[in-house]
């Protein structure tokens, strides 16, 4: 009997540990335990996920959250060691970019357990961003580097990984496609099928950044009363910084929504505005055109193809980019993420 020990704590690792999992739980002699950090802690970024994804709840439950980054990752880290010699598992599944990627990584390294990291190979290039940091430190010490794309490969290879690097395609697509048939509409009144923007405002660089969050929710305002309708899913944190510094909010500003009222969200928009890296790839999936509040993005397969443009937080390049896509036609290139096969590759790599 396998044991995997995999470790989420933030909304976008359930959906990826989502796919996994039930390829994990459906294959004879591997044994998952499942550990959630408590990174994100609200129900709905939190507990309903694992209600609603058919993921079995948490194994353990650490409850850490509400920290810096370095008392986060180190209580994560003390934590994590300590259940890892309890359960010695035999491989550690780790996720994406967190300080519980990172922690998990870390404590699994110094007991010499072997460590997979899902999404491997991502760079933005910025050192600022605290995810850069997490997912160069996770690759660094990983033995599988399983890779969502073609780019992601280039990059470890350009790094002088030799060894490892498996291309298994994008979980999140796999995801997209197996909770189609699962999508919500949430309760929203004034948006109509088609005829809204999606928006979402979370990366720190933005929300602890007074005149970037000013400069972005300006330009989104202008959106909603000149363009299109915009909802907003928000962060319950971002929510209270914007009560506190009184910012005007003209859109619809809401709670965040379960995974499958986001689908149906993605699916019925006109297109997407974000500073989020998992929504840029969703969009795509959804055959939607996104506008990145970003400086640089890890997805640059999708700037490529004209589907995602960089704005940074300049209100001009915001509504600029918006306009441009309102009467352009999608035109996608199938295969960049994969055939929506990576979570069976994983497993069949790590049984070998």
């Amino acid at each position: 009997m396998k044991k995997i020990f995999t470790i989420v704590g933030a909304r976008p690792q359930f959906v990826k540990a989502a796919v996994v999992s039930r390829v994990i739980h459906s294959t004879p002699d591997i044994e998952e335990i499942l550990v959630h950090t408590g990174q994100h802690f609200d129900k709905n970024m939190s507990d309903i996920f694992f209600e609603e994804m058919e993921i079995p709840k948490p194994n353990y439950s650490l409850g850490i959250n509400s920290m810096s980054h370095g008392q986060m990752t180190g209580a994560m880290l003390g934590e994590l060691e300590k259940l890892m010699l309890e359960e010695k598992p035999d491989t550690v599944l780790v996720y994406g970019d967190t300080n519980s990627t990172l922690a998990g990584a870390l404590a699994a390294i110094k007991l010499h357990i072997p460590i997979a990291h899902v999404e491997a190979g991502l760079r933005s290039f910025n050192m600022q961003m605290p995810e850069e940091i997490n997912r160069i430190l996770t690759d660094r010490v990983s033995t599988w580097l399983f890779c969502p794309t073609q780019t992601a490969v280039d990059n470890l290879k350009t790094e002088n990984f030799s060894n490892g690097i498996y291309l298994t395609g994008d979980v999140m697509f796999d995801a997209a496609r197996y909770y189609y048939p699962k999508r919500k509409r949430p309760e929203i009144s004034g948006i109509q099928e088609g005829e809204y923007i999606l928006g979402t405002i979370h990366r720190e660089e933005n929300t602890k950044n007074t005149e970037n969050l000013k400069r972005i929710i300006d330009a989104i305002n202008h959106v909603h009363q000149n363009i299109k309708p915009v909802v907003v899913p928000m962060h319950p944190g971002t929510m209270k910084k914007i009560k506190d510094l009184d910012i005007r909010i003209d859109f619809h500003m809401i709670p965040p929504v379960s995974y499958f009222e986001m689908i149906w969200l993605i699916d019925n928009c006109k297109l997407v505005v974000t500073d989020s890296g998992g929504l840029q790839k969703e969009a795509y999936f959804f055959n939607k055109f996104c506008v990145t509040m970003r400086e640089q993005t890890e997805w640059i397969e999708l700037v490529e193809n004209g589907v995602n443009k960089i704005c940074g937080t300049d209100s001009n390049m915001i509504l600029d980019a918006i306009g441009s896509f309102m009467t352009a036609e999608f035109k996608g290139v199938a295969g960049i993420y994969g055939d929506a096969h990576a979570g069976s590759k994983i497993i069949a790599e790590l049984l070998k």
